[in-house]
Order: structure tokens, then sequence, then C-alpha cells
């Protein structure tokens, strides 16, 4: 019979790590480590160089198309890349744009292109966003807080200098109210800039999506432009009307421009109403000969129909003055000869009074001060 044999029981530590050995050299020997194959390393090494380059073409064309947002110091920005097609900036404007800017930070970015070998030093060149920029750069100069010191960009690269120009004023029309004088000045600067090829084509490239009425308005004002640039000082002040009525006195008699231009030079013009006073008087120095030589016909006829009795006396040749009676249309306009050179106009509706003709001069703007304050 065969002989049983005891089992010991099982060891706790008979599955735990083989006993620490030691080198001959000095310390314990390596454990084996584990480590992914080769071709698994390739494999995700290739896939993360994949990944980044897939990131950066995504960033280079972003930013080609004009799409991502960047900060610029701005002192790196020329506004003067480009003609600008604001003249003035309304001051009330301007406060309400930088109480904004302090309140809520630069919400909207502007357009710059970039430039290359400035002497200067600037880096981009401003295509829209010039009221943004003047209003950081002023509060950066009265605060001079970091977070005004940088603008927010969008880096375009237009085709060409006409994509540069219609991008500015497509721009400038969605976000202000240009006057017809400015969208006059930006087509003929264009032109002189070599822009443009003609007047038309400057019209036509940089108001396309402007109706073919309003664009016919605009290029009614490059005459205005071309004639008085020079000289005016309050050119956004001219109403659509009154431009309209000089560019069409300009066009029928030659020395106007001429005439006009002398007048205003001479004149005394610290507000844009006084400019105005210029430019209507002289338009209804043109307007009086005018009406006498229609009217003369008509009385001609009139006095060779009806004999003259007696010779008129000092009181009949005196003018005729509307009775304070008669009532006067809230929309009408009545226009009185007081002397010569001197008319008068009144506009009940508009609260207006009007004085016109060459005696309208300085010294009788000093003489209506001085008896409108003793009055």
């Amino acid at each position: 019979m065969a002989k049983r044999k005891r089992l010991s029981p099982a060891q706790n530590t008979y599955l735990s790590g083989a006993p620490e050995s030691k080198s001959a050299l000095a310390g314990p020997l390596p454990m084996p480590t584990a480590s992914a194959a080769p071709i698994a390393q390739v494999a995700g090494a290739a896939s993360t160089e994949a990944a980044l380059q897939e990131v950066s073409q995504v960033l280079q064309q972003a930013r080609a198309r004009g799409l991502m947002i960047e900060e610029i110091a701005l002192d790196q920005i020329d506004e003067t890349h480009l003609v600008r097609d604001r003249i003035a900036q309304d001051e009330d404007e301007m406060e309400a744009l930088m109480g904004s800017l302090r309140a809520r930070g630069q919400q909207t970015p502007i357009e710059v292109v970039p430039l290359q070998g400035r002497i200067d030093g600037s880096g981009w060149g401003l295509i829209s966003g010039w009221r943004r920029l003047s209003a950081l750069r002023r509060l950066y100069a009265e605060t001079s807080e970091p977070r005004f010191a940088r603008v927010k960009a969008l880096v375009i690269r237009p085709d060409s200098a006409e994509a540069a120009y219609v991008a500015m004023v497509e721009e400038n029309e969605i976000r202000v109210n240009l006057s017809h004088y400015e969208r006059a000045r930006i087509a003929v600067r264009a032109l002189k800039e070599g822009v443009f090829p003609s007047q038309k084509k400057a019209l036509q490239g940089l108001f396309a999506n402007a109706p073919r009425a309003k664009r016919s308005k605009i290029g009614s004002f490059v005459t205005l432009v071309e004639a008085l640039d020079a000289v005016l000082y309050f050119p956004t002040a001219i109403s659509e009307k009154l431009g309209l009525a000089l560019v069409r006195q300009i066009g029928e008699e030659p020395g106007f421009a001429a005439r006009l231009k002398t007048a205003l030079q001479a004149a005394e013009r610290p507000t844009a109403a006084e400019e105005l006073l210029v430019l209507n008087a002289a338009l209804a120095a043109c307007k009086a000969p005018q009406d006498a030589a229609l009217t003369a016909p008509l009385e001609s006829q009139i006095a060779g129909a009806t004999p003259v009795a007696t010779p008129a006396s000092p009181a009949d040749a005196a003018p005729r003055v509307r009775p304070s009676s008669v009532e006067i249309g809230a929309q009408e306009r009545v226009s009185t000869q007081l002397t010569a050179g001197l008319r008068i106009g009144f506009q009940p509706g508009a609260k207006r009074i009007e004085l016109s003709g060459e005696a309208v001069d300085a010294e009788l703007l000093e003489a209506l001060k001085t008896w409108l304050k003793q009055r």
C-alpha cells in the first residue's frame, strides 16, 4: 500500500514578485518594463503630426480669408494707407463710441492689410474702422491703460487696390451715413490715386450696390468736389438739394464756380451755417437776374395792353408789401426784395428766415447781431 504524502498549505507570497536580487556591480537589477510595439509608436507619431498640420492649415486659411481676429499695437497701423471717405467726425458720436469702449471694450474688429518694407515701421494698413481706431488712440492717450494699447483686427488681403477701396466704402455705407459729398470725394480721390481708369468706372466700382438714381446724384456731386473741395470748410453740411442746385448753376454759367470760390475765400466762415449762407447767397444772386429776365416780357405785354393814364406816384413805385392781415400758410415761402441786392425769405412752417443777395456781407451780419440783441 502506497504511503500518503502530506501537502503543505498555500503560501501567501507565492504569486508575489521575485525576491530582489543585486547586481555584482551596484544596486538592484532593473525590472523589465512593458513597452508598446514599434509599429504602434510610429502610428501614434504620424497621427499627432497629421493633426498638427491640419490645425496649422486651418489657421493659415482662416488668416488668409480674414476670419481670424488678431490684436495689433496701435502704433503699427497706418490709417493713411487709403484715402479716407470720412471728411469729419461728429464729436458727440465719438464721445459715445469712446464711452462704449470704456464700458464694454471693442466689440467689432477693424480691417487691416499687411504692409511690406515700410520705412516708418508700420506693418499694417487700415482698410476700415477709422473711427474705432481713432477712439482707441484717444482713450490710450488719456488713460495709458494697456487694454486700449491694442486693437482687434481682421487681416484681409484684397486682390487689388479697387477691392480695398470697395471694402472701405461698403463698410462705411453699412455702419455710418455718408453724405453725397463724401461719397463723391472718395470717387474723385480714388481716380487721382490711379485706382480706377475713369470717373465712371470709379462710381460704378465703389457704389455698385447703390441704386442708379443715387449713383447719378453722387456723380453730380463730383462736379462740386472738383470745383470747390479746396476752399470748403464744411462740405458735409451741404444738403442734397443745395448741392444739386450749385452743380446745375456751375453747368449753366461758366464763371459761376470761379466767382463762388472767390466769395468763399473772402468770407469768414467759422461755422457751417455761415458757409451755407455764402453758398445760398451766391445762388440767389444768380437767380434774381434770371427771374427779372423771365418776368420782363410779361410786364411789357401788360404795359402795352394797358394805357398809362398818369405817371406813377412815389407811393405806387414803392415795392408792394403783403398785407399783414393775409394769413401765410405753414408750408408757404414768402420772398421779398428789400433793397437792391438784398432779398428776405420767410417760411413759417420751417421757422426760417433767410437773407440773400450781394448786400449780404460780414458788416450786415454784425449789424443784425447787434439789432437782435437790442430787440
